[in-house]
């Protein structure tokens, strides 16, 4: 019995980039995982850190209709976890491969066919760094959340180009794309982060870093992620 196999492969500006499917004997389930270059980015065996993300941004937005923007696409659980809050009127996702959308609206990724079908939702190839930078932000212009799970953490980064977004400026790019009182929310693989907490407090009126805990059943033992939150006026 083959215990993995690849459903795409593609040479990106990032490097190779695939998308295989495992069969993890030792659990006796099958889980779907995304490897660039020799680093495995995400899998369906984790996403505690991604529905986490979506679920604590939605929960601190003001009351109301809702118009979401994730950066970062991946196997798609940020996404689908803020289209399961009825309030939620909008997601625009921005993912700057590609191949990554062509997976979900091919229904190679498990979410994709859901995503696609469900009119609240719109993926958009882009490159989410180059817009903070740039300060456009990508329409309606104004999201009530903005919830982004792209580099492992506020220190390790896909690309060094990145880092940019961790400054002071790039967070003041981020809050001027939040209506009031809307919320900034960010994934992170690492503990806590006390200088990116400390810059976030420089832009945001009220901020926090809260942990997140999950089962590792690979290990049999508890691991963590952080979610950052910032607040606008």
């Amino acid at each position: 019995m083959r215990q993995f196999t690849e459903l795409a492969y593609h040479e990106t500006p990032l490097g190779a980039l695939s998308l295989r499917r495992r069969r993890m004997l030792g659990l006796d389930i099958e889980v779907l995982e995304v490897k660039l270059g020799e680093d495995f980015l995400m899998s369906s065996l984790f996403t505690a850190g991604e529905r986490a993300l979506a679920n604590l941004a939605i929960a601190a937005a003001p009351e109301g209709r809702l118009d979401g923007l994730v950066g970062g696409l991946g196997l798609g659980y940020t996404a689908a976890a803020a289209l399961d809050h009825v309030r939620v009127n909008s997601v625009l996702v921005i993912d700057v491969l590609p191949e990554v959308i062509g997976w979900h609206e091919a229904g190679l990724a498990d979410l994709g066919p859901r995503l696609v079908a469900d009119p609240r939702c719109r993926l958009q190839e882009g490159d989410f760094f180059a817009m903070a930078r740039s300060g456009a932000a990508p329409a309606p212009g104004r999201f009530h959340v903005v919830a982004v799970d792209i580099d492992h953490s506020t220190e390790a980064w896909l690309n060094a180009a990145n880092g940019d977004l961790y400054t002071e400026a790039g967070l003041r790019s981020l809050k001027a794309w939040l209506h009031p009182h809307g919320v900034f929310a960010l994934w992170s693989d690492a503990a806590p982060d006390a200088e990116f907490l400390a810059r976030m407090g420089q832009v945001f009126p009220r901020v926090e870093a809260e942990v997140v805990a999950f089962d590792n059943p690979l290990r049999h033992a508890e691991e963590t992620c952080t979610i950052y939150r910032g607040w606008a006026e």
